[in-house]
């Protein structure tokens, strides 16, 4: 019978390491590890620690900074994966030292690091060393890196936070319009969109709530979307959806807020006043609209509250632009004025089939699609009512903000929203927070029901990256401002 050597899993062996030497020469690691110990200074962390006489140690910031830095550059960003690492994976046991900071500990110091004190330092060593999984490409990465790694980190206030993401989206565009008679136009376009979401639950409910920001511009519009800072507030809210009661039903006072106000007037105005679609050209996959050219100059679109403009000159707006892409001088026009319908969202070509004045809205997704009559920058003008005035007015109603989902006929006509937030109001004050609220309406009456719009102070620039039409198929984006709109007579219900 063959023998065999014996062995034993349930025996102990001791294994001596040496943390220096786990962490190799010509790594990434090990440059990071020297950069941090040898080449910046940081000091500028002293002043945050006041345990110079009393309190227990501090872990060390260079210590913090590794382990934080390493794992981005891994693509982790998670405070807990980074703790379990420190306890598991022996890179990074090497980087701490074996000193296993709790996962809080690492939250609260990414929370409050400034990135002015290393990234030029930090993005040296990804030049140095290049690995291909180190993704830092230069020092606004980095910083930007660190934005969306302590939104996520601040969010996680609860074990009933099951999903937190962030993230932020910075493209560039630039056209080139060309005619046989020399004409030489181009246009440079650059789009900032920083974007969050964060979903709690609790046995078999599930909220979530969710920041979405885009216009043009550059990094200065991710401060102005309220972006730092924004985890923890969308996390306590989706929190407070979870134990919310759900939407009162019934035919009710509607105050919209802006950033629902955009899909609203995307869907129920936008996509019924494009001339092209009424001409019946969108029959076969984006629809009609009811719509028709006669209505132009005579039809009651909304009540006199209700004016409606098409502005590509905003420049702060998702769609703007100075020509659009046959090559036609954008300008502010009126489609809708005091209620009364004025004008189509048409471009040259369809002004000429249907003898109507319209706008320079032709839009194509790309070289190779022939430009269509597109929405751009679609808002509604701000009145005259503040939101206290419009909360003040309302006996029994429900605010609404941030759309969840959507429904809409091939006329975009018969409607039916819904929402992430809701406040309930009665007798002229927010008495608690509502979850799953929805309203459902007719695209042409429903905005005779507008009582109260919002002044400037209420006003609001959103967009939406998104919208689909043509065949083939063109996604183009859309830029859509407004002020919090108070609407009465509104079907209102609850349910998820």
């Amino acid at each position: 019978m063959a023998r065999f050597k014996p062995y034993d899993y349930g025996q102990a062996k001791l294994l001596p390491v040496r943390f220096e030497e786990q962490i190799l020469p010509g790594t990434f690691e090990y440059t990071l590890s020297r950069v941090i110990d040898e080449r910046i200074d940081l000091s500028i962390f002293e002043a945050r620690y006041k345990n110079d006489e009393g309190g227990a140690p501090a872990y060390d910031p260079a210590i913090l900074l590794k382990i934080i830095l390493f794992a981005y550059s891994k693509g982790i960003t998670s405070s807990r994966e980074i703790a379990r690492l420190c306890r598991e994976n022996v890179v990074f046991m090497a980087l701490s030292a074996d000193s296993q900071p709790h996962f809080t500990t690492i939250a609260s110091f990414i929370a409050k690091l400034d990135g002015e004190i290393v990234w030029g330092e930090v993005i040296g060593v990804g030049r140095q060393h290049q690995h291909a999984d180190v993704r830092f490409a230069d020092r606004r990465d980095v910083e930007l890196a660190l934005d969306l790694a302590a939104e996520a980190h601040l969010a996680e206030i609860d074990d009933r936070i099951v999903e937190r993401s962030a993230a932020i989206h910075l493209f560039e565009d630039e056209r080139l319009y060309l005619t046989n008679t020399g004409g030489d136009l181009r246009q440079r376009f650059r789009y900032t969109l920083p974007w969050a979401r964060v979903t709690a639950n609790q046995g078999p409910e599930t909220q979530s709530r969710s920041l979405e920001h885009a216009q043009q511009g550059g990094f200065e519009r991710i401060a102005e979307a309220g972006f730092r800072g924004c985890g923890a507030r969308l996390a306590d809210e989706a929190l407070q959806l979870l134990l919310a009661p759900d939407c009162p039903s019934g035919t009710m006072d509607l105050l919209l807020m802006p950033d629902q106000m955009m899909l609203q007037i995307h869907e129920s105005i936008g996509h019924p006043l494009e001339l092209d679609r009424i001409l019946g050209d969108e029959r076969n996959y984006a629809g009609t609209s009811f719509v028709t050219a006669e209505m132009f100059g005579r039809y009651r679109y909304g009540s006199e509250l209700l004016n409606v403009t098409f502005d590509p000159s905003r420049a702060e707006a998702f769609a703007s632009y100075g020509w659009d892409d046959d090559g036609t001088k954008a300008e502010k026009v009126w489609l809708i004025r005091d209620g009364l319908l004025v004008a189509p969202l048409g471009a040259r070509l369809s002004q000429a089939r249907a003898g109507l004045s319209g706008t320079a809205n032709a839009r194509a997704s790309n070289w190779n699609r022939p430009p269509i009559d597109r929405m751009a920058n679609l808002n509604i003008e701000p009145g005259s009512s503040s939101l206290e005035a419009m909360i003040a007015s309302i006996a029994r109603g429900v605010l609404m903000r941030a759309n969840v989902s959507w429904s809409i006929d091939d006329a975009r006509n018969k409607f039916q929203f819904g929402c992430e937030w809701g406040e309930r109001i009665e007798n002229g004050r927010r008495v608690g927070v509502v979850k799953n609220p929805n309203y459902r309406g007719v695209s042409a009456t429903f905005w005779r029901s507008l009582r109260m719009v919002g002044d400037a102070s209420s006003f609001e620039v959103h967009g939406t990256l998104n919208c689909g039409k043509g065949e083939p198929n063109q996604a183009v984006h859309c830029g859509h401002a407004a002020p919090a709109c108070a609407f009465s007579g509104v079907e209102v219900f609850g349910g998820g």
